[in-house]
């Protein structure tokens, strides 16, 4: 049994500071937003892993929910969406207990939960909550574990593994969850040599980051890491992720792109680089060169997920393109 593509037009929600709205009323206001989003044809929803905000989205101040908390709520309050976090940092939870909490999610949503995971890399927060942050090759092997517990849990009545980081010994995961196939498990990151060889082995979606180009190459190196296993490179959907940016005019593009430079301390000409941005025939332009590169799907963040016009705007404009 093959799934269908995990998402064509997805929002991450990157961070929680709404003009004007106080924190008591944060989630009111998100679920807001995520209704509005699946209406305007988002088929995908996602939170961030992280419990301080990250410097190249905002202050580390910030208001930030923890991402499975805050998705089991929009999975109550949402119809149609995928919910996912983009990507669960594999040192923060216990893996058969993270495993329990996308299943539970899968049941609150009625089989909409995708188990988004990866290595893990913000060092400050890791050590702010008490938390081990080990080098990245045990990161790495840990994250294999993880996965494979996860899909176990997922799939298997009291299955056990025993390896160097993680181990279960028949654990309960009832009710299980909707499909007999689990979740589907997206792996985040682009290491060529451990990472995407894992998603060959092991994911049914991975997401990239970077230009046509780079992407292209990353799917690349996802095909061959298939026939080494023998896989259907088909089989996994592959996502991008970045900012979307659709301007009325050069003024207004030329202001996102300087506010989005700011929170990823680069200027505003590297950051155009790094996202769809311009008119709404420029943004379907890059699309499409995103498409030619292999890609499936696009998973996207807005400067302001509170003007919903703009949301809108950017899944018709994604979808034209991608679902065309």
């Amino acid at each position: 049994m093959t799934r269908a593509p995990l998402t064509r037009v997805g929002l991450q929600f990157a961070g929680y500071t709404f003009p004007g709205v106080l924190d008591h009323d944060l989630f009111e206001h998100l679920t807001g937003i995520a209704r509005a989003a699946e209406a305007a044809g988002y088929d995908s929803l996602w939170t961030m892993d992280h419990v301080h905000q990250i410097e190249s989205v905002g202050d580390r101040e910030e208001p930030i929910l923890e991402a499975y908390t805050a998705l089991a709520g929009l999975a109550a309050v949402t119809s149609s969406a995928r919910l996912g976090v983009l990507v669960s940092a594999c040192g923060f939870r216990n893996p058969a207990l993270l495993a329990k909490m996308v299943t539970t999610i899968d049941i609150i949503s009625r089989g909409r939960a995708v188990l988004g995971i990866g290595a893990g890399w913000h060092e400050e927060e890791c050590r702010a909550y008490g938390m081990d942050f080990p080098p990245a090759g045990q990161r790495l092997k840990a994250l294999t574990e993880a996965v494979q517990i996860c899909r176990a849990m997922f799939t298997e009545h009291l299955p056990r593994f025993e390896g160097v980081h993680h181990r279960i010994d028949e654990p309960l995961n009832v009710p299980p969850p909707i499909s007999p196939l689990g979740p589907p498990i997206l792996i985040g990151g682009g290491g060529e040599k451990v990472l995407i060889p894992t998603v060959a082995r092991l994911g049914d979606a991975c997401n990239f980051f970077g230009g046509p180009a780079t992407v292209a190459h990353k799917i690349k190196v996802l095909t061959r890491a298939c026939a080494d296993v023998g896989r259907d490179p088909g089989e996994i959907t592959k996502t991008w992720l970045g900012t979307a940016i659709i301007a009325d005019s050069e003024q207004e593009l030329q202001d996102s792109l300087e506010l989005l430079g700011s929170r990823l301390h680069l200027p505003a000409s590297a950051a155009r680089g790094m996202a769809l941005c311009g008119s709404r025939a420029e943004v379907r332009r890059q699309v499409a060169e995103y498409r030619a590169a292999g890609v499936d799907g696009m998973i996207v963040t807005l400067l302001n997920p509170s003007d919903l016009d703009h949301l809108h705007e950017v899944a018709t404009t994604i979808r034209g393109v991608l679902c065309g």
